[in-house]
């Protein structure tokens, strides 16, 4: 899909910035057609994968800095770059500025590689997205590439900003599809750098924050205060979830169950707050926990919630 935000960000941030995607292939290939990647004059975002095949195309997207044509090539693995997949990648590379970003119509992105007026299949494909709402895979045709937009559709709520928090930020902000909310009490408790698509929140009551998250967000709770971390599970047992996760012990757990039922929570509402979070092999430090979270959230079970994970323990 067509990451919009992060181009535009992106040419904001560094200038004319060279987009990169992986419109197709034969056989076996790193990743999958749409897969895309930016690069511009001092860095790079992204990943195509593939080892040498992404070195070349960095290096062929910079000599199209600032500003060429778009190139289109057909790379077989095996007999170009030595690589074993067995299969061939068709990149398209394409530079963006400022005054050149595209426009999104009907929820894709559809642009002339070649500078040839819109043929008439793109035009219908257009007209059913925006009467039916399809969304088609990418697609070339006749000059022209059409792809759907980048629009993350599950809002993932992250309370607390320590050490847990930005490890847990740091690896599901890369992730596709999540549209990431980072709440805790003061400005200065979140990193300078935000990583791309994550808001951050500071309010110094974040208990009245829980008023503004949809009702089907997902949260994780790891702030630096268990009267706070109750607070949150309170007024999210009362505001709504998808799926609500918060830190810490068995012990912690067992105490927090008994304070909310005496708030009025039932037993089956309070069971759907997983605690602990993160998974017992991977240990207790904070990108183990990150990277436990992260698998519960990309694992077929909890593509819409976040499936309770076995006990692990966690001082605090």
């Amino acid at each position: 899909m067509f990451d919009l935000a992060a181009l535009s960000q992106t040419v904001q941030a560094h200038g004319p910035t060279a987009r990169i995607v992986i419109a197709g292939h034969d056989g076996s290939a790193p990743r999958e057609t749409g897969t895309a990647m930016l690069v511009w004059a001092s860095g790079q975002a992204g990943t195509i994968g593939g080892g040498a095949l992404e070195w070349q195309a960095v290096q062929d997207a910079r000599a199209l800095l600032p500003g060429a044509a778009p190139l289109i090539r057909r790379i077989p693995l095996g007999p170009n770059l030595g690589q074993c997949c067995g299969g061939a990648v068709r990149l398209v590379t394409e530079v963006f500025g400022a005054q050149s970003l595209p426009v999104a119509r009907a929820g894709m992105v559809a642009r002339s590689l070649d500078g040839s007026e819109m043929p008439l299949s793109v035009r219908r494909l257009l007209d059913r997205a925006r009467a039916q709402g399809q969304t088609p895979d990418l697609q070339l045709d006749q000059g022209w590439i059409v792809e759907a937009l980048a629009a993350p559709n599950r809002a993932v709520w992250i309370w607390g900003a320590g050490h847990v928090g930005r490890a847990i930020v740091s690896v599901l902000a890369p992730l596709p599809d999540l549209a990431i909310t980072w709440v805790d009490v003061a400005p200065d408790r979140f990193p300078p750098d935000l990583p791309q698509g994550v808001i951050a929140l500071p309010a110094a009551d974040p208990a009245a924050a829980v008023a503004l998250a949809p009702a089907d967000a997902e949260h994780l709770i790891v702030t630096f205060s268990h009267a706070l971390d109750l607070d949150l599970c309170h007024r999210l047992l009362t505001h709504g979830f998808a799926a609500c996760g918060l830190i810490g012990s068995t012990t912690k757990w067992a105490r927090f169950r008994a304070r909310l039922s005496a708030l009025g929570h039932s037993a089956p509402s309070i069971a759907r707050i997983m605690c602990p979070i993160g998974q017992p092999a991977l240990g207790k430090h904070p990108q183990a926990i990150a990277i436990g979270v992260a698998a519960h959230i990309l694992s077929a079970a909890s593509h819409s919630h976040l499936s309770r994970s076995p006990l692990q323990e966690h001082p605090g």
